[in-house]
């Protein structure tokens, strides 16, 4: 086996790195704690596996999550209608999407957890092609030519979804009244 010197040092910086991400996105995608670890550990085997045919320079990102996305609808397809979806409320701490600001604060807190866990549901209800970009978007980082580059369609198309995406999201009850919801300094008062 030959090596690939930076190449390598870089993959396995990744791999490092991007397990919590890649596992975001493969529970966006498959909504068991179980299967994504599964798909997130085959996703990396095959990386390493196939590491002679990664991209050099700014390609290897889309390519690893290519593998990430890859593993987890294999799996998605393979289980089929025998899967067993984990109930969302769980992963509110673990799919973080944004900081909740003065911790302290039961109030915000208890609002970001209860944003968090509306928010994961309703993209859990998005139909697959929507939510594998919204999953790499928001969730990966990854730009619209990334995210293209990973499902192999052209940027035109990632940006349709995406606009598709966040139409179905702004029309979920549950984040509409979510957001009209501030927190103040009497608890309870929606404005």
């Amino acid at each position: 086996m030959r090596r690939r010197g930076h190449e390598d040092d870089e993959l396995v910086r990744w791999l490092a790195d991007g397990y919590a991400p890649a596992y975001r996105t493969a529970y966006l995608l498959l909504q068991n704690h179980a299967d994504a670890e599964e798909a997130v550990q085959d996703a990396f085997l095959r990386a390493w596996r196939f590491r002679a045919a990664v991209p050099d320079g700014e390609g290897i990102r889309p390519w690893l999550y290519r593998v990430v996305v890859n593993a987890s609808l294999s799996k998605l397809r393979a289980d089929g209608r025998s899967r067993r979806r984990d109930g969302l409320a769980s992963t509110a701490t673990e799919l973080p999407l944004e900081a909740t600001g003065d911790a302290s604060d039961p109030e915000l807190l208890v609002l970001h957890s209860e944003r968090q866990r509306s928010l994961l549901e309703a993209v859990a209800e998005l139909p697959e092609h929507l939510r594998v970009v919204v999953a790499l978007r928001y969730y990966a980082q990854l730009t619209e030519k990334e995210i293209a580059t990973v499902i192999h369609r052209r940027p035109g198309t990632v940006k349709s979804r995406l606009h598709a995406a966040r139409a179905e999201l702004a029309g979920d009850r549950r984040l509409s009244a979510l957001l009209s919801y501030e927190p103040s300094g009497e608890a309870g008062e929606a404005r």
